[in-house]
């Protein structure tokens, strides 16, 4: 297959292409390095000629009330490029939760863009992700100081970057679901937990200071993040992953 990767050299892009082409697929990153722009439409009739599947992987430049309007833009141009080239599949990676968080812009974002997806001519697959054990450090540094990290106990049930990238992989070569699919680690923990966990391994010796209102989690109520009955559950444990 020919795969177009849009966002394909970021943190499970880069990955998805290497596992697609170890697959002996032509796996094709592309972004605004490489002439594609989603949120102009800029070179993307000329990256998904011949393409059998594209892969959106984009971000918008802020994570806030102006994400919306990336997303109606990019989603509408791959689109329509997609469908005007003959695209057999369209896959996305979400965020599991999104539509439990509506106090967040992004993830009232991201649940746009899925609407979209799933209106559009082209067969589509969503993959809902937890978050990546990648991204915790850059969650702890939000709400720090130099002597305390302040963190809610929102629940989070983190996945590694490589196991997402290998269940996009699965999806994006498979028939259109046509559906969602959730993809979450196998360990649930509050994230004030996770954050004591994270600065041990760290050598950190800061104090993470429980505050039910820190960060962007602080949103999120009960199990809102936590991935439901039916979702793919990955192997490798948080852990596991901090002593590679």
């Amino acid at each position: 297959m020919r795969i177009v990767v849009v966002g394909g050299t970021g943190l499970i892009g880069s990955r998805l292409v290497r596992l697609l082409t170890a697959a002996g697929h032509d796996a094709v990153p592309r972004s605004r390095a490489t002439g594609v722009d989603l949120l102009t439409g800029q070179g993307l009739p000329e990256a998904l000629a011949g393409a059998d599947a594209v892969v959106d992987l984009t971000k918008p430049p802020a994570f806030d009330d102006t994400s919306p309007a990336f997303f109606r833009a990019t989603v509408g141009h791959l689109l329509a490029a997609a469908d005007s080239a003959g695209v057999g599949h369209a896959v996305i990676l979400s965020i599991v939760g999104a539509d439990q968080v509506p106090g967040l812009a992004y993830y009232r974002a991201k649940v746009l863009q899925e609407d979209l997806l799933k209106a559009g001519p082209v067969p589509y697959s969503i993959v809902r992700s937890t978050q990546f054990f990648e991204f915790i450090d850059t969650v702890v540094s939000w709400t720090s100081d130099e002597d305390t990290v302040r963190l809610p106990p929102t629940l989070l049930q983190p996945v590694a970057g490589d196991e997402v990238a290998r269940v996009v992989a699965g999806v994006v070569v498979g028939t259109p679901l046509r559906g969602t699919i959730d993809l979450a680690g196998p360990e649930v923990f509050p994230l004030d937990e996770l954050g004591r966990i994270t600065l041990a391994a760290r050598g950190d010796h800061r104090t993470v200071v429980t505050d039910d209102g820190a960060g962007l989690y602080a949103a999120a109520q009960g199990r809102a993040l936590v991935a439901g009955e039916g979702a793919v559950i990955t192997a490798t444990t948080y852990g596991e992953w901090l002593r590679r």
